[in-house]
């Protein structure tokens, strides 16, 4: 909270996540071939996305992938979005 008495949560320290973002991408260094950089950032950036919208990443990641391996249908592809996803879950994620 702030001080101002507003009840808004205060905003991120400049550099509060910065650690992260830079050891990932030193991480990512070792992908060993471009398309498996290309595909490390495209995890990384799902899990930070799922982080940012308060989702537990490893939860996020199994229910999506045991969707997409049981024959989820292309057109349906966008409720797997973690803003999506969050929205849909939040109950069922609360219990």
């Amino acid at each position: 909270m702030d001080d101002t008495g507003s009840g808004l949560p205060t905003p991120a320290r400049h550099g509060q996540n910065e650690r992260a973002i830079a050891l990932n991408r030193k991480n990512s260094l070792f992908a060993g071939h471009d398309e498996g950089a290309v595909n490390w950032a495209c995890l990384a950036s799902l899990i930070e996305t799922a982080k940012i919208h308060g989702i537990d990443p490893q939860a996020y990641l199994a229910d999506t992938l045991a969707k997409l391996v049981n024959g989820w249908p292309m057109q349906k592809l966008d409720e797997l979005l973690p803003w999506t996803w969050a929205d849909q879950n939040r109950a069922r994620l609360a219990a």
